[in-house]
């Protein structure tokens, strides 16, 4: 369900040079701050799970998944050229996989390395708190591929809602208010993160089986409608 050719043009989309400069300038911003902070105040654990929390996972992950998600199929649907991709001999389903995996890769490059790197700047790991927002980056970039590339294959504004989906939604009401924190994939990467670190360093308000499963479902889901999507487009040729 992997196609070379595919992953190919899609990578070579993704890297190109505008996006690449976006993608690389927030690790960046995290690494100069995480820097800039440890300079200042020296290792510490709080101040070191509030900046990879608040910064990292909040908003670098989410904007970044913006970018790989609807990068990964929105330019092709929008300029009209997927119709020369779905001329050719390769499954729908397998088309969506391969551009997922690239989206997945590309997010988990440019945001769960970045990530663990700041977190040794920050406290050398102390609290076990750089590999559990690594650990949660990963995560939270499988589920965020799938649903901004879903929401490529949907919309011809998919980067503004995107872009809204995660400067408002998970960065604000995700983070603050306690209704929308349940349905936040943010929260659920941190009910991981949790887990791993170190008694009282990090706190969800999403319980571990619960992250999971809608982890699980939202990823699944969001992959599945973007392939029925596909395929209707495919029929109707139009779209």
């Amino acid at each position: 369900m992997y196609n070379p050719t595919v992953a190919r043009l899609t990578y070579r989309a993704l890297l190109g040079r505008r996006r690449a400069l976006i993608l690389f300038a927030l690790p960046a911003l995290l690494l100069v701050i995480a820097a800039a902070v440890r300079m200042f105040t020296g290792a510490d654990d709080q101040v070191a799970a509030d900046l990879l929390g608040g910064f990292a996972l909040a908003t670098m992950v989410p904007l970044i998944g913006v970018i790989a998600g609807t990068g990964a199929i929105g330019p092709e649907i929008d300029d009209g050229s997927i119709v020369y991709l779905l001329a050719k001999p390769v499954k729908r389903p397998t088309i969506i996989l391969t551009k997922l995996i690239v989206a997945i890769a590309v997010t988990m490059a440019f945001s769960a390395i970045p990530t663990f790197i700041a977190g040794l700047i920050l406290n050398g790991n102390g609290q076990q708190i750089a590999i559990a927002y690594t650990v949660a980056a990963l995560v939270a970039s499988i589920a965020y591929s799938a649903l901004f590339l879903l929401l490529g294959t949907v919309s011809r504004h998919a980067v503004v809602f995107g872009l809204v989906y995660a400067l408002v939604w998970e960065s604000l009401f995700g983070s603050l208010v306690p209704g929308a924190k349940t349905l936040s994939v943010q929260q659920w990467a941190l009910a991981l993160a949790e887990r791993i670190g170190a008694e009282g360093a990090i706190a969800s308000d999403v319980g571990l089986p619960a992250a999971v499963t809608l982890l699980a479902a939202v990823t699944a889901g969001a992959t599945w409608y973007a392939g029925q999507k596909l395929r209707r487009l495919t029929l109707v040729g139009d779209e």
